[in-house]
């Protein structure tokens, strides 16, 4: 069965906020954070160190 990620990624954050139940700026926060930080001149070295 093939899984789009996006689909995977949005079942494992709803999981996640119901069963551990961060506080909102927390989640807001962090997806900021990604959003930032992929569209940064770090985004080749995060990228190649998760690699």
């Amino acid at each position: 069965m093939d899984v789009p990620l996006w689909l995977a990624l949005l079942v494992v954050g709803v999981l996640g906020v119901k069963l551990i139940r961060p506080p909102w700026w927390l989640i807001a926060a962090l997806l900021l954070g990604g959003y930032l930080l992929a569209d940064s001149v770090l985004a080749p070295v995060i990228d190649s160190t998760v690699k």
